[in-house]
């Protein structure tokens, strides 16, 4: 398959420009985190994760965010078939660095150079193309420099299977030190109204050096929507590996979540649509490009959560979200050390 260099269309949803010169990405604003079509929130057929992909495509939504490990491979597989005919206009970013394999919660991650060549190659099997407009390093590995791993990847950018890459939940050093390698594109990393670590020391580095940011997980992996039931999660729902969903802190989570809910009707949106302005407005206090990537098997959901996207909220809207972070009971993830905020000493939290 022939590379198709033309940029993704970002008609009807605002766009944004991650990263700077020639190692830049213009994409939507809000795109998608396919990890939900591989089933980490509850079991969804292919045909449905197809024509949910068809949705998000239709409502002008192109930066499609995936990785080698999401199902062990069925996220890429699935896009690959959704891709076809149209790879010019998705701005498509997968991930490497975790190995594929184990269950969350009991993975290793390798960032080797010999790792990530060969995870290239699997991926773009998977997904049917010849390069990816983003390639990011998932976890850093202990093990191996980080200039080493970086060094990798810009290689891949030469062999012109790789257009940008991204480093995932790497630390503030960490993100300097690898853009003194080579030029990263984008840093990806969990930040929400209730999870704002990566404020301290990853979004400065990432401003100062001209490096986007993409958010994951920016509605709480849920809990920060109209649509969340405390009680009512699948056993296979990953969300029972992370803290703030265990038995003894998910009701007071919830309950505390209900203070957004409150105010996103008293303004008039979605719970969804709030916490995407406030994390927008957020961006723009710190002189930050950013991308949101939330996931859903829900393409009403998206709906919602696209009624973010021009929403303005107050002075007074934003201080109230902002205070309620320190509230939440427990970690944003099963181990601090597997993200850059507890790597910094800025977790754990009781």
């Amino acid at each position: 398959m022939a590379q198709d260099t033309a940029e993704p269309s970002t008609a009807g949803v605002p766009a944004v420009e991650l990263g700077s010169g020639s190692q830049s990405l213009t994409t939507t604003a809000l795109g998608y985190g396919a990890m939900s079509i591989a089933g980490a929130y509850g079991h969804i057929e292919e045909q449905a994760a197809l024509e949910l992909l068809h949705g998000v495509y239709d409502r002008g939504v192109t930066f499609i965010d995936t990785a080698n490990i999401y199902g062990r491979g069925v996220s890429e597989s699935i896009l690959g078939r959704f891709l076809t005919g149209r790879r010019h206009e998705i701005a498509l970013a997968t991930k490497c660095g975790i190995v594929p394999g184990a269950e969350v919660g009991k993975r290793s991650v390798n960032g080797r150079p010999e790792h990530i060549r060969e995870q290239i190659d699997l991926s773009l099997g998977r997904l049917g193309t010849d390069y990816v407009d983003l390639y990011y390093l998932h976890r850093p590995d202990p093990d191996v420099p980080v200039e080493e791993s970086v060094g990798a990847l810009a290689e891949l950018i030469q062999a012109g299977k790789v257009r940008g890459i991204g480093l995932s939940e790497h630390t503030g050093e960490e993100i300097r030190r690898g853009h003194a390698e080579h030029p990263i594109t984008a840093v990806q990393s969990e930040w929400s109204i209730f999870a704002r670590d990566v404020e301290r020391y990853v979004i400065p580095a990432c401003a100062e050096l001209g490096i986007g940011f993409v958010a994951f997980s920016p509605v709480g992996r849920g809990i920060l929507t109209d649509h969340f039931d405390p009680g009512g999660l699948a056993e296979n729902d990953v969300r029972r590996k992370f803290p703030w969903f265990a038995a003894e802190n998910i009701a007071h989570n919830h309950d505390l979540a209900g203070r957004v809910r409150a105010l996103a009707a008293e303004s008039d949106l979605p719970t969804a649509g709030l916490a995407l302005a406030w994390l927008y407005a957020k961006a723009a206090m710190f002189g930050l490009h950013l991308a949101a990537i939330p996931g859903t098997r829900y393409v009403n959901h998206l709906d919602e959560l696209l009624a973010g996207t021009d929403a303005e909220l107050s002075a007074e809207a934003i201080a109230v979200l902002d205070a309620l972070a320190d509230q939440v009971h427990g970690d944003r993830s099963f181990n601090s050390a597997w993200v850059s905020g507890g790597r910094e000493g800025l977790l754990p939290r009781s």
